[in-house]
């Protein structure tokens, strides 16, 4: 049951992941811009179980390095995705407040973007890659978290549905 109702899932992520390649990223926003692709695939892992979380974070952080945006080692986005989804459901995870609360999910969904983006720029540095400036990736730090802020409730009555529709049985009766 768990896992048809995962894979169900994968084209909704997959229609996230295309509008994000075909669509967000043409747009030159000030600071970067933002990952629609991200926000949306923690705010999904916000509604998720540790376990659903960390599944979520796998399939997200494949998408995205399969990506064409992205200049990383394969298996880069797959390993601080499956970190970062497992770590924001484990927060929310039991408390049926924190969950319901939408201030409470805008708040951690806010904070987890440019902290997973900070995750990707340490372990890119790691591995040899280059970033700008310290100052180019604060201003790039910041404004995703303030697009993030600016989104996720645009997102949040979606997201919320379709998670409840494919994964709360209580709902069902």
């Amino acid at each position: 049951m768990f896992a048809r109702r995962f894979l169900i899932s994968f084209p909704i992520f997959a229609t996230m992941f295309v509008v994000q390649e075909a669509i967000v990223s043409q747009f030159k926003i000030f600071g970067g811009g933002f990952s629609l692709f991200l926000v949306f695939s923690l705010l999904w892992a916000a509604l998720s179980s540790p376990e659903l979380g960390a599944l979520t974070g796998f399939g997200a952080g494949l998408m995205m390095d399969l990506s064409q945006t992205t200049s990383s080692p394969m298996g880069q986005w797959t390993l601080i995705m499956i970190l970062a989804g497992f770590s924001i459901s484990y927060l929310g995870y039991g408390d049926d407040n924190f969950r319901g609360n939408p201030i409470s999910l805008v708040i951690i969904v806010a904070l987890a973007v440019p902290i997973t983006r900070l995750v990707y720029l340490i372990i890119g540095l790691l591995l040899g890659g280059e970033i700008g400036s310290v100052l180019q990736v604060l201003i790039s730090l910041l404004t995703s978290s303030l697009w993030t802020v600016a989104i996720v409730p645009l997102l949040m009555p979606i997201v919320t549905r379709i998670h409840a529709a494919l994964f709360e049985e209580a709902s069902r009766g």
